[in-house]
C-alpha cells in the first residue's frame, strides 16, 4: 500500500514579499526577510502561540477520532524548541487483553521507516563510507536491473528517490509468498524499467537494495548498522530493525482490521525482508529523538548523527512524485526517503507515512521554520486516521484553525485506494459458462523465473495452486472454460480481491501476479 498520501487544497504563495516576518509569534523575536533567501520566507507569518496552542489541542482531536473510527491504540508525539513537549497514547495496544497504550508502546512504523533509513544513509555519507551517489555495484557486484547501462549508473541515491524506473511496489507479491529479501532483490532484474531517473514509482525493494549497498560498504548488515549509528546513539532504546525484536517488546502494538465493523488482532506482518524500507518498529518517545535531531539538521543536543551537508540532500526535493494537475497547483517531491511538500502558508514540510494492510498506519510531519515536528502511530489497518492528525496539528500550528476537512479527504483518499486487486472482483459469475476438461488436464507444475514453480493438484473441493517457499495455497474454483478464480491474500490484497486463473496451450496465467507482465507460468515436461 503506497504510502506519504495526501490530499491538499492549492493556494497560490508568492515567494517575494518585501516586509512581513517568517516563523514569528507574538512572544518570539521575528525574523525579518532580510534575513532570509526569498525561497525561505513564508508566505502567512505564525499565529500568536502557535504551537502551543495547537499542542492544546490534540487531546481532543485525538480523541474524536479515536470516537469516530475506533481504532484500537494511538500514540502521539510533539517535539518544539529541541524539546518534547506532548508525548501521550490513547486506546489499548491489544483488542483482547485491553493493555493500554502508553509513550512507550511500541509499533511497527511501516514506510516511516524509509525515512529513518535516510539518516541512516545519511550518517554513512557523513563518515565517508559512501556517498549519494555511489554506484549500488560497487558494494553489490551481483545486483542488477533489466538494463544494464541503467544497472552500472543507478546509485543510493536514486533507489532512495524512487527514481530507478523500477515498477511501483516491485516485488512486494514476492514477499507475500515468502520468498527472502535476497532472493527478491535478485528477481528485480526481471521487473520491466520505466525511464531512468525521470519516472517516480514508489519501491519497498528498490530502496531496500540502496541500503544494502550502504551496510555492505561498512562491513555490517543492515538492522546492526542501523542501531550502531543512530538508535544507540540516539537512546532509542526500544527502536529496532529486527521483527524479532518488535515481537519481544513486552509492551509492543498488534496489528488490528476492520472486520465487519470491528477492530480485530487476526495477522501477523513480519516485514524483515524489506527492513530498511518498512521494518522498523518505536515508539513515540523513541522517535521525538529522532525527530529532534531532524530539527537539529543531523544534530540532537550533543550527539550528531549527519553533518548538515550529508543530511540535507535527503530532506530536500530530488524528483517530481506528484505532478501538478493544474497550473496553480503544487506538485509533490520527494527527496531521499522523504517527502517534501510546500504547505498553503508556504512553509517547506517533511513528511511520509507507513501502511500496512494487516494491521499499522503511521505518520509524522515537520515544519522546520515553526521548528515543530509531530508523530502519529496506531495499530489499525490504514484509514487515514494518522495523516489527519497531523495535517490538523500543521494547519493549527500555520493558521490558528483548522482550514481543511481532513478527516472526509482522507477518508476518501484511503478508501479509494483500497479496492479490491484481480480482473474477476466484483465481477458476476457467468450464467452459462463453458465446461472446464477433467482437472487432470490442469494438473501439474507450472514454472516462471519471477515467481518460482507454481503447483496446481486436486483436494476434496477440486483444483488447488500452492505457490512460493511459504506455500500459498488457493483453491481454485471453475468459472467459464479453461479459466478458473481464487482469492488472493496477503498485505497487497485488500479483501473482496478475485483473480483469474487461465489455462492455455500448456501455459498458466495468474492475474493477480500478472502486474507487470510476469504472470505466465509455463508448464513443466
Amino acid at each position: 500500500m503506497v504510502p506519504g498520501r495526501g490530499v491538499i487544497a492549492a493556494v497560490v504563495v508568492s515567494m517575494t514579499i518585501a516586509v512581513g516576518c517568517a516563523g514569528a509569534t507574538d512572544d518570539e523575536p521575528a525574523t525579518t526577510t532580510a534575513e532570509l533567501a526569498p525561497n525561505q520566507v513564508a508566505g502567512v507569518a505564525l499565529p500568536a502561540d502557535a504551537v502551543d496552542n495547537a499542542v492544546g489541542r490534540l487531546d481532543e482531536l485525538a480523541g474524536s477520532l479515536m470516537d469516530s473510527t475506533g481504532i484500537p491504540g494511538m500514540a502521539v508525539a510533539v517535539v518544539h524548541d529541541g524539546k518534547t513537549v506532548y508525548a501521550k497514547g490513547f486506546g489499548v495496544r491489544d483488542g483482547r487483553s485491553g493493555e493500554q497504550v502508553d509513550p512507550d508502546t511500541v509499533f511497527q512504523l511501516a514506510s516511516v521507516s524509509k525515512s529513518v533509513a535516510a539518516t541512516v544513509v545519511a550518517n554513512q555519507v557523513g563518515a565517508d563510507t559512501v556517498d549519494w551517489t555511489t554506484p549500488v555495484v560497487d558494494h553489490l557486484p551481483t545486483f542488477a536491473l533489466a538494463d544494464p547501462a541503467v544497472t552500472a549508473q543507478l546509485t543510493v541515491a536514486d533507489l532512495f528517490a524512487h527514481r530507478s524506473g523500477l515498477p511501483d511496489h516491485a516485488g512486494d507479491r514476492l514477499e507475500d509468498l515468502g520468498y527472502d529479501r535476497a532472493t527478491i532483490l535478485d528477481r528485480l532484474r526481471l521487473e520491466p524499467l520505466d525511464p531512468f531517473r525521470i519516472t517516480y514509482q514508489y519501491t519497498n525493494f528498490g530502496l531496500t537494495a540502496g541500503a544494502e549497498a550502504v551496510a555492505a560498504a561498512a562491513g555490517t548488515e543492515w538492522a546492526q548498522l542501523s542501531a550502531d549509528v543512530l538508535y544507540e546513539p540516539l537512546g532509542m532504546q526500544s527502536t529496532s530493525s529486527r521483527f524479532a525484536d518488535f515481537e519481544a517488546r513486552p509492551n509492543h502494538a498488534v496489528g488490528h482490521v476492520d472486520i465487519d465493523g470491528d477492530w480485530v488482532a487476526r495477522y501477523t506482518r513480519d516485514p524483515d525482508a524489506q527492513s530498511p524500507a518498512g521494518g522498523v518498529s518505536s515508539s513515540v518517545n523513541d522517535m521525538t529523538r529522532w525527530l529532534t535531531m531532524l530539527l537539529g539538521t543531523g544534530t540532537n543536543g550533543a550527539t550528531t548523527i549527519a553533518p548538515p551537508e550529508a543530511l540535507l540532500p535527503a530532506i530536500t526535493p530530488q524528483v517530481i512524485s506528484s505532478p501538478a494537475a493544474a497550473v496553480d497547483a503544487r506538485a509533490g517531491t520527494y527527496g531521499y526517503g522523504f517527502n517534501v511538500s510546500t504547505s498553503p502558508a508556504g512553509r517547506t514540510t517533511l513528511s511520509h507515512s507507513g501502511a500496512f494492510a494487516l494491521g499499522a498506519a503511521t505518520s509524522f510531519q515537520v515544519i522546520p521554520s515553526a521548528d515543530v515536528a509531530i508523530v502519529a502511530l496506531t495499530n489499525a489497518a490504514p484509514i487515514g486516521v494518522p495523516e489527519t492528525l497531523t495535517a490538523e496539528f500543521a494547519d493549527l500550528v500555520q493558521f490558528g484553525e483548522i482550514r481543511e476537512d481532513w478527516r472526509t479527504l482522507y477518508r476518501d483518499a484511503f478508501a479509494s485506494m483500497d479496492e479490491p486487486e484481480g480482473d474477476l472482483s466484483g465481477e458476476p459469475a457467468p450464467t452459462d459458462p463453458a465446461p472446464a476438461q477433467g482437472l487432470s488436464a490442469y494438473t501439474g507444475t507450472y514454472d516462471s523465473d519471477y515467481w518460482g514453480p507454481a503447483m496446481i493438484t486436486t483436494d476434496d473441493t477440486g483444483l488447488v495452486l500452492t505457490i512460493g517457499p511459504a506455500q500459498r495455497r488457493y483453491p481454485l474454483r471453475h468459472w467459464d472454460g479453461d479459466t478458473f478464480a481464487f482469492e488472493p491474500i496477503g498485505e497487497n490484497a485488500p479483501p473482496g480481491s478475485v483473480s483469474s486463473a487461465t489455462f492455455t496451450d500448456g501455459s498458466l496465467t495468474l492475474d493477480y501476479f500478472d502486474e507487470d507482465g510476469l504472470g505466465t507460468f509455463t508448464r513443466g515436461g
